[in-house]
């Protein structure tokens, strides 16, 4: 037995027995960072920093709070906020108290919010502010399971004379009130945690749904606790790491970041505010990172706006250096996998260097100096930008997971990463690929199922524990996984071809600088055509250079010298692609895709039905009348 499956085998029933361990081990030991605003409102933020026996002092004063209320184990506790350290410290309070957690995206609305505390049957909310107290009030009537709302931030909090008694508490008074019932029961809290079991329910994360409700997954104790180990047992991480902890700790991929973190004992900085991440970069300086691919390719198009904002010359040395970065980043993985070693030839070397000394130094820099390796998960990274990154120096480590199994199944290994594929399996966990090209996953963190739904989970768990993801891969010799599709969304041509659209979105996005997202269709049509958001600040900078200076956003893409621009980069896709594969049309949307309505996941995964749905006139434009093939 290997020293990782020595690691995974020994595990502890819950990741709230591994919190209670970190804290013996490190009490001193600086957890985590977060920002507090300036008093003025003007001004960097104060960054404050809470040890480990800092961080456990609150915990546990939660975890007491809630068993003063009356909270069982296994009840469900509703935690909507964004990301932010009362986020961790509440999520870990509750699973101290052997209760579990519900998270809700704070941007999802009152009737959904209602149904998710409703479906769960969460006794308590934990809200952020006045706006998602706001929301549980207006759905009162339908969730008499609810019986506290516990406001993190109770600024702008009025009472309510429709509130029954003691309805709305402040995190401070949970905490006043833990502290004050563990002067009496001081070993309340330690209990609970050595009652929790492996298979008891800690997490119950509701899907993204595309079409209908969306679907509680249930995650015990043990899928958590074993990703904590089967992360440190990767060897990307150490206590000496310095993580920067910005996505929604609501979905699987932030979640399982705390898990590794409480293991390894190094330190957070907690900001899920997306607009700060490029001024707290420089900041927090981190040694590691997740994120979505969004956020890399804003990265891209920033940095291809800048220059060629910057004049003709400026410009032309970021596209050669682009092309450098990419070969440079190819051949060094190549020989890698060949020899054991990363290199390139002189000649390349030679132009690499030049390169780094003009733009890629600059680019670290932006990623705060130390940046030794990122984390891309959640949807697929175009090859293109991670191999610029790559050769750049940002080292993009594509995983793989879902919710189902939560999070981390599949993460590229550091020096041996290959872009393009989401890495080998962690240890413990189990591959094969179906006869159609599904990938099947089986081990310690595949859910027990969907929340009240046997036959949905009946339909994705098999009885012997294999669980269907709908991903559509393929396995290379050495095991890494290369993802190619959604099961459900390849598209068949009505001449009878198969293509996948992501693989296309993702090549226009390493070919178009100027893309926020795009949507390619063509399910039984003869011939495929696309959808396209342009991101907005890059656009209305070549807009000011073209014309088009002063314009909104909407008139920008509607005007026709737009249409032409961005028509030069679609036949440059078009080059690569075959002929059934090519982008016959296409129409440039008024406004960009977001969350709020309802086009893309918080994850920011594009919800393909709804965007169809939403533009279907657009695309019926582009099929009007036409018997091209």
């Amino acid at each position: 037995m290997t020293d990782a499956q020595t690691l995974i085998e020994n595990r502890p029933p819950s990741v709230a027995t591994l919190f209670v361990q970190r804290v013996a081990a490190t009490p001193e030991a600086e957890a985590y960072r977060y920002p507090v605003p300036a008093a003025s409102g003007q001004g960097p933020d104060d960054w404050k920093s809470l040890s480990w026996s800092d961080a456990a002092e609150r915990v546990y004063a939660i975890a007491a709070g809630l068993v003063d209320l009356g909270v069982q184990p296994e009840e469900r506790i509703a935690l909507a906020s964004a990301t932010r350290v009362e986020w961790i410290l509440a999520d870990l309070g509750i699973l101290c108290a052997g209760a579990a957690t519900t998270t809700v995206y704070p941007q999802t609305n009152a009737e959904e919010s209602a149904y998710i505390l409703a479906d769960s049957e969460s006794r308590v909310l934990v809200a952020e502010d006045a706006e998602q107290l706001a929301k549980a009030r207006e759905r009162r009537a339908e969730l008499p399971n609810l019986k506290h709302v516990v406001v993190i931030d109770p600024t702008g909090v009025e009472p309510s004379d429709e509130d029954p008694e003691g309805w709305v508490v402040s995190l401070a008074d949970l905490e006043e009130r833990g502290n004050r019932y563990l002067a009496t029961h001081p070993s309340a809290v330690k209990e609970r945690v050595e009652a929790i079991t492996a298979e008891q329910l800690a997490t119950l994360i509701y899907t993204s749904g595309t079409t209908g409700r969306p679907k509680g997954v249930r995650l015990p104790h043990d899928n958590w606790s074993y990703m904590a180990k089967a992360i440190a047992s990767t060897g990307l991480l150490t206590k000496d790491d310095v993580q920067y902890l910005w996505l929604p700790l609501a979905h699987v991929f932030g979640k399982v970041l705390i898990s590794g973190q409480i293991e390894l004992g190094h330190v957070t900085a907690v900001d899920g505010r997306v607009d700060k991440i490029i001024e707290n970069l420089p900041v927090v300086q981190p040694t590691y990172m997740a994120a979505v691919p969004r956020i890399f390719e804003k990265v891209y198009n920033g940095v291809a706006a800048k220059a060629r904002a910057g004049g003709a010359a400026k410009y032309k040395i970021f596209q050669w250096a682009a092309g450098v970065s990419r070969a440079y980043a190819k051949e060094s993985q190549d020989t890698f996998r060949r020899t054991g070693k990363a290199s390139a030839s002189l000649g390349l070397t030679a132009k690499h260097k030049v390169a780094d000394a003009l733009v890629y130094a600059k680019l670290r820099e932006a990623f705060g100096g130390r940046l030794r390796a990122a984390v891309s998960g959640s949807a697929a990274l175009s090859p293109e930008i991670g191999f610029f990154f790559a050769g750049a120096g940002i080292h993009i480590l594509e995983g793989y997971g879902l919710t189902e199994s939560s999070a981390a199944s599949f993460i590229n290994p550091a020096e041996a990463y290959r872009t393009g594929t989401v890495g080998k399996p962690l240890t413990g966990t189990e591959v094969r690929i179906a006869d159609d090209g599904e990938i099947l996953l089986r081990g310690p963190g595949i859910m027990q199922g969907y929340h009240g739904l046997p036959e949905k989970t009946a339909e994705v768990l098999e009885a012997d524990g294999w669980f269907h993801t709908g991903d559509i891969g393929e396995l290379s010799p050495d095991g890494y996984l290369r993802i190619t599709d959604r099961k459900k969304d390849l598209i068949k041509t009505s001449g009878g071809k198969y293509i996948a659209p992501a693989e296309v979105e993702g090549q226009f996005k390493a070919v178009c600088p100027f893309v926020s997202n795009i949507l390619v269709h063509g399910a039984d049509r003869n011939f495929c055509t696309a959808l396209i958001a342009l991101d907005e600040p890059a656009i209305l900078g070549w807009a000011k250079e073209n014309g088009l200076d002063g314009k909104s956003y909407a008139e920008v893409v509607a005007a026709p010298g737009t249409v032409q621009f961005i028509e030069g980069y679609v036949k440059r896709l078009n080059e690569g692609l075959q002929r059934w594969q090519t982008i016959k049309k296409f129409r440039l949307l008024p406004r960009d895709l977001d969350v709020e309505h309802g086009e893309l996941t918080p994850s920011l995964k594009l919800k393909r039905p709804v965007v169809e749905r939403e533009y279907k006139d657009l695309i019926e434009s582009m099929y009007d009348g036409s018997r091209e093939a």
